[in-house]
């Protein structure tokens, strides 16, 4: 069984990036993986937003797939990522429990 790819794909403009790394980092160490292993891309142009089909900052991956996909009218942009809580509040960063749910998962798969 082979580790999971996990990618945080941000943008320099965003500032909640380095918190979502962070959240990230724990999760991978809470279901066993290293937090090291963690890659991370930036976004600096409108053909990296492209060809990654990034949304927006911040944005996590795990083996290619967005852990809160984007909708079908949801364009590339070099922009701030908006979530929303479990509450339905918009946020910056995804619930903390949907980081580490879906990378435990991916740790078992």
């Amino acid at each position: 069984m082979s580790a999971p790819t996990i990618e945080l794909l941000w943008w320099a403009g965003c500032p909640s990036h380095p918190r979502a790394k962070a959240m990230v980092q724990e999760a991978m160490t809470a279901a066993g993986l290293a937090p090291g292993d963690l890659q991370t891309l930036q976004m600096v142009t409108r053909d990296d937003a492209e060809r990654e089909h990034f949304i927006g900052s911040p944005t996590i991956r795990i083996d290619g797939a967005d852990i809160v996909p984007p909708g079908p009218d949801d364009p590339p942009a070099l922009t701030c990522r908006l979530y929303f809580t479990a509450a339905g509040r918009p946020a910056a960063l995804p619930d903390a429990q949907l980081i580490t749910d879906a990378v435990a998962a991916a740790a078992l798969a």
